[in-house]
């Protein structure tokens, strides 16, 4: 059986400030430096012999300390970099409402309708993000992995591996710093574990994390 950790990179300034991230380079702040941590914290006594990040900084710098643990190399799979958000990218949640205010509103009610301006859709996100998976799976037959892409990211592969269209991209939740378990059979993909936040305790506030 294979096994697959699915994360989700730690909190950066533009997370915690409610900007729109996309392909542009942004590192951890020192909450998502701490939420690494507690990732290799919680992966420790596991069994991991590869892993595979987006060629981002953030995800690449969530990677380090269990690859560091494990001596581990990280390997950068351009498949599972951020959506694009095109003309989004770099503006406030503010920002982007009082602009593009029509289709702020269809991404809240369809996003699997949305093609951001001069940027991605969702489907092209879940095309090219869930063929790097499979890459990955059939690469490492038994093995334990560890994946590190995004937020959209993630939530376009968990809508793949359940057999969902992107229209219940609001139905899942990825926070910084979680992980998701799937193991990978002769039955297929199973997910085991979804959005788990628990090594994290201590790290967060007391206040939930909005979905950004």
């Amino acid at each position: 059986m294979t096994r697959v950790y699915l994360v989700r990179h730690g909190q950066t300034e533009w997370n915690r400030s409610l900007v729109f991230r996309g392909r542009v380079d942004i590192p951890l702040n020192e909450r998502g430096h701490k939420e690494a941590k507690a990732i290799a914290e919680a992966l420790k006594d596991k069994k991991v012999d590869a892993i595979y990040a987006s060629p981002l900084r953030r995800s690449i710098e969530t990677a380090q300390p269990i690859a560091e643990f494990f001596n581990l190399e990280i390997v950068p799979v351009q498949g599972l970099i951020d959506i694009s958000y095109g003309e989004w990218e770099g503006l406030t949640f503010d920002e982007v409402k009082k602009r593009y205010k029509d289709q702020y509103v269809k991404w809240e009610k369809r996003p699997d309708l949305v093609r951001f301006p001069k940027g991605e859709t969702l489907d092209e996100v879940m095309e090219r993000s869930f063929r790097a998976f499979k890459g990955i799976v059939k690469e490492n037959p038994g093995k334990s992995i560890l994946v590190i892409p995004h937020r959209v990211v993630n939530k376009a592969l968990l809508c793949a591996i359940l057999g969902l269209s992107n229209s219940h991209f609001w139905e899942i939740k990825q926070d910084t710093g979680c992980i998701n378990l799937i193991e990978y059979s002769s039955d297929g993909l199973i997910l085991c574990m979804m959005n788990d936040t628990c090594h994290l305790k201590g790290i967060a506030d007391e206040t939930a994390q909005p979905d950004f």
